[in-house]
């Protein structure tokens, strides 16, 4: 299989990096670059393509999507924290 081959991923999978792709493209990011992202996030999330033998399943993982928002930028790190 040659690499960037998307055949061993799930279809839950190709649709997640699909709807996160277009979410990139509505903010402005170019489509190659959007989709080079989106099937990042996709692999962060849920550890990569589908995987045959048993007892190889893994629990997928939301936090790089809960992250957006959460992070402060500049003026956030400035200020002292609250106590």
């Amino acid at each position: 299989m040659p690499r960037g081959s998307k055949s061993k991923y799930t279809s839950k999978q190709k649709r997640q990096a699909k709807d996160i792709e277009k979410s990139y493209e509505k903010r402005g990011t170019s489509k190659k670059e959007a989709e080079h992202r989106a099937w990042a996030t996709v692999n962060k999330q849920s550890g990569g393509g589908k995987k045959s033998g048993s007892g190889r399943g893994k629990k997928s993982s939301a936090t790089s999507s809960r992250k957006g928002g959460h992070k402060g930028g500049k003026s956030s790190s400035s200020r002292s924290k609250k106590r």
